[in-house]
């Protein structure tokens, strides 16, 4: 039998109609494409350009810098490196720099590490107000923080000290990295912590042998983060470290800047802001599949 259809009824014809919603699907998602695409060129330009211009500028004499801004340099001046690192002392900044920076990583990774394992693992009574500090951790205003910063480090007899910049820097980063890889820990399947416990497994033996490497993605994400958050801070060094010896990368170039007046050497300037930029876009690279990774983990759970 043949299904008879209702008077006044109308049956879509996908012959007729199918092609047509095809071409607008098509048409929209181009122009989402081009839009986004033309987005992302911009963007590109914006970042690009002016570490491009720093690059040619820190190969120019102060004179060709003022002359022509945006032209090629004539030579390259490779002393300016060498004037930036010695004359100015941004050999000196960039090791202060690394020791404050490697020190807090480490401090920050390890402690914000095994506080995210037992929040996200390990129920106890008051976890989810330690859970609800950690975010307001997060929300605080870093102006609000130096002033007991400074006096708690006076007390200490840390002001103006790496050790105190380490410390403070390790205050500082480790709200986030804990919020930040709870996420991650909550995510790892529990029965292998569970295997390794009926294995004989001790818990810490559990922690740094098994979860922690299965967690690397994470780690490597929020090791990035911290990194650059850390090696670009200005304001916890300028009022935690008076100490011109102790003078981080940040401190030391806003000092080269301003102690000359108008008679700065901007080709050693600008050669110094490179040594500045230079390990940011090294450890971004060297750890950028990590990165990667990490998005599309935490993506795909």
């Amino acid at each position: 039998m043949t299904a008879v259809s209702a008077p006044g009824a109308r049956r879509a014809d996908p012959a007729r109609r199918g092609p047509g919603r095809r071409t607008s699907d098509g048409r929209r998602e181009g122009a989402v494409s081009a839009t986004s695409q033309a987005v992302l060129v911009l963007w590109t330009v914006l970042v690009v350009a002016p570490l491009l211009w720093t690059v040619m500028s820190s190969f120019k004499t102060t004179r060709e810098i003022f002359a022509s801004p945006f032209s090629l340099p004539t030579s390259l001046q490779w002393e300016n490196y060498v004037n930036a690192w010695t004359l100015a002392g941004i050999g000196t900044y960039f090791v202060n720099s690394v020791l404050v920076v490697t020190g807090a990583l480490a401090l920050t990774m390890a402690l914000g590490a095994m506080s995210a394992y037992v929040l996200a693992r390990f129920p106890f009574p008051g976890r989810a107000a330690v859970r609800t500090l950690v975010v307001a951790g997060l929300t605080f205003p870093i102006f609000l923080a130096v002033v007991p910063l400074f006096f708690i480090l006076q007390q200490a007899g840390l002001l103006n000290t790496l050790p105190g910049l380490v410390a403070a820097y390790t205050a500082y980063a480790y709200p986030f990295t804990v919020f930040f890889l709870m996420s991650f820990f909550e995510d790892l399947p529990g029965e292998v912590a569970e295997a390794a416990a009926l294995d004989g497994a001790s818990e810490w033996r559990t922690f740094f042998q098994i979860m922690l490497p299965m967690a690397r993605p994470g780690l490597a994400a929020v090791a990035i983060l911290n990194f650059v958050g850390l090696w670009n801070q200005f304001l916890l060094p300028v009022v935690l470290n008076s100490n011109p010896d102790n003078y981080v990368l940040t401190q030391g170039m806003a000092s080269f800047a301003s102690q000359a007046g108008y008679s700065v050497d901007f080709g050693a300037l600008f050669a110094g802001a490179v040594t500045t930029i230079v390990p940011v876009l090294v450890v971004y690279l060297v750890f950028q599949r990590r990165l990667q990774g990490s998005v599309v983990q935490g993506s795909v759970k």
